[in-house]
């Protein structure tokens, strides 16, 4: 797909007036596709291997990701909805960035294609790793696609900002950190995150909050991107909207208990979505002055109140207490937007592309808090066999139920020291000068995945109604 120039058509072996700075960044990104897909086969040949069906595995009992204890015929189909999610949901999530838009799901499904196979590799050697070989099956294809998920929540501050070749650097970096993280939260510490509350949506926005921030450039704040036209965005965005409904509560619920238990993470999941809804409603009327709601912001509203469940979900927040804590949630994202979002752009010079501070950020720090609570008050009468599966060291006697709350709380901490020196140290890469977009801002289209060549353009802050925002 190369763009249109004025004063020829585009051919695509040979685009007219080809502006040099363009044509070495579609080298680069050539390049670096290639390099990156021989590295993994190589890697993949050297260690990977599939897990038998039966018998024991390699597994980290902090992931509950043991296979011996696993329904396959049910997890199949649980790894198809979290992948569904990963490359469906959030490519149509983006898709709301009129001009931004193609590209945008362009970039997803770039993010997506590396992420799964560099994240088989990291969290391989981390949780699947026996006798010099990693083991994948359909738990760790299932790892990757939460990895995924959190490196695709942290594009969503830079969309339209960076090019290609930067956002599979951010892929590469983000990967391996978000492992990291993970690895020490749920190994190290004995943390209970089956939906990732602070591994996905916490990690993810801080980190790509923090490189949106390293690579702010201050010139670019007074431009203004077009408006957008048309209604296209807005049924994007009713369509991603609706797989969040339908996907997101196998996702909560894919490392969570089974052994043919009660599906709390689902069910507490679609009791908070429905509160958090409802809680936009209450909310955006009081605080906009547009006489319909719009579309975005109940997908804004939706994506937080599946935020606060991530910590939560599995345990026994009760039907009420999971409506409480999605209502909550779905406040957060009009009151961000509408007060935080203008102070954090102006005093901490934060570009937030995708809004994702407002609906993956603070509601995931509020899941964090819920679930630290609840966890406090974990006993034996009120969990049941389930006790042992979600909180193992606590049934086994080594912790009591208040160290392990203690536990849950400092997990908030270190995942957000990690997401900001981690976002610092990616942000620091991607701002090497051989890395950035040309800056010729003639071209308003770029080719191959339509890179915006106006840097650090927020569209948010070129509009007037902070309603319109919505997030990745």
């Amino acid at each position: 797909m190369f763009p249109r120039f004025r004063g020829g058509s585009a051919c695509p072996g040979h685009p007219p007036n080809m502006p040099e700075g363009t044509t070495a960044s579609r080298l680069r990104l050539a390049g670096l596709s290639f390099l990156l897909q021989i590295l993994t086969i190589i890697l993949f040949a050297v260690f990977v291997r599939y897990s038998p069906e039966s018998g024991s595995g390699p597994c980290s009992q902090q992931l509950n990701c043991s296979w011996k204890n696993r329904d396959l015929g049910f997890q199949h189909p649980r790894f198809r909805h979290v992948h569904l999610q990963d490359l469906l949901g959030f490519g149509l999530l983006v898709a709301f960035l009129g001009r931004y838009g193609p590209g945008s799901v362009a970039i997803s499904i770039l993010v997506v294609a590396f992420a799964i196979q560099w994240a088989v590799l990291i969290q391989g050697f981390l949780y699947f790793f026996l006798n010099g070989k990693i083991y994948v099956g359909s738990q760790s294809m299932v790892s990757a696609d939460f990895c995924t998920a959190a490196v695709l929540i942290s594009t969503g501050a830079l969309l339209g900002r960076v090019n290609p070749v930067q956002m599979l650097l951010l892929t590469l970096l983000g990967v391996t950190l978000f492992s990291i993280n993970e690895y020490i939260l749920l190994s190290l510490m004995g943390v209970s995150d089956s939906g990732g509350c602070l591994t996905v949506h916490t990690f993810g926005a801080y980190f790509g909050l923090m490189v949106s921030r390293i690579l702010h450039q201050p010139h670019m704040d007074k431009r203004k991107e077009q408006q957008d036209t048309g209604h296209q965005p807005d049924v994007f965005t009713v369509l991603g909207t609706i797989y969040l409904w339908i996907f997101w509560p196998s996702f909560a619920s894919a490392t969570t208990v089974r052994n043919n238990a009660e599906p709390w993470a689902v069910l507490n999941t679609y009791f908070s979505l429905a509160a958090s809804t409802l809680a936009t409603f209450v909310l955006s009327p009081v605080l906009y002055e547009e006489s319909t709601l719009r579309m975005v912001q109940i997908q804004d509203a939706t994506l937080a109140g599946a935020a606060v469940m991530g910590m939560a979900g599995e345990m026994l927040v009760t039907p009420f207490g999971a409506l409480i804590a999605g209502f909550l949630a779905g406040l957060i994202p009009p009151l961000g937007f509408r007060f935080l979002t203008p102070v954090l752009r102006s005093r901490l010079k934060t570009q937030d592309t995708c809004g994702i501070h407002n609906v993956h950020g603070l509601p995931g720090i509020l899941g964090a808090l819920l679930g630290t609570l609840l966890t406090a008050l974990a006993t034996a009468d009120a969990y049941g066999g389930r006790l042992e599966l979600i909180f193992p060291l606590v049934a086994q006697g080594s912790r009591t139920a208040t160290d392990q709350a203690l536990c849950q709380l400092c997990a908030l901490p270190v995942t957000l020291l990690l997401a900001s020196l981690g976002g610092c140290l990616t942000g620091a890469v991607l701002k090497t000068k051989g890395l950035r977009s040309p800056p010729d801002t003639r071209y308003l289209e770029n080719p191959g995945l339509r890179e915006v060549a106006e840097e650090g353009g927020d569209r948010r802050a070129s509009r007037k109604e902070p309603s319109t925002s919505t997030l990745v």
